[in-house]
């Protein structure tokens, strides 16, 4: 039973999902990989994530490399590699490059299901783009909301 279980990836390895994912996205451990309980995603943040509430999953995210930027409860903070945030559940908060070069992240959801969301956005694509190339909140929320995510507008 234990090795069922057992997951072993190496330097630029990851998880199979459901469709493939851009290479800014690594899932490490899947949501069915630990029950439930968490996922767990390496992300090279190249675009800022505007303000968003999760209603049920706290966010854990270690800086790797780089610094981001992170705006919580009305405060920003510049977080440099090596260190961690934990977002609760029910706090608004966005997430930025604090520097040039993208930061790379070790990003953890609890209970599990960020995978699941990247997936679901991966296959909206343009759809859920401004012209620009951002994220366009409006149209992200209905994929959003599925996952118990809610951008401000």
């Amino acid at each position: 039973m234990p090795m069922e279980r057992f997951i072993k990836l190496l330097p630029g390895e990851h998880r199979p999902g459901r469709v493939t994912l851009p290479p800014t996205l690594r899932v490490k451990a899947n949501t069915q990989d630990t029950e439930g309980r968490l996922s767990l995603l390496e992300v090279t943040l190249v675009r800022d994530i505007p303000r968003h509430t999760h209603h049920a999953s706290d966010e854990m995210i270690y800086v790797l490399e780089g610094e981001l930027g992170v705006h919580f409860d009305g405060q920003d903070f510049t977080v440099p590699a090596g260190s961690f945030v934990l977002l609760p559940h029910g706090v608004p908060h966005a997430l930025s490059r604090a520097a040039e070069v993208p930061p790379r992240l070790l990003q953890m959801s609890s209970p599990g299901g960020w995978e699941c969301y990247m997936e679901d956005m991966a296959e909206a694509g343009p759809a859920v783009q401004r012209a620009d190339g951002s994220v366009d909140p409006v149209r992200l929320n209905a994929i959003a909301a599925r996952h118990g995510i809610r951008y401000e507008e």
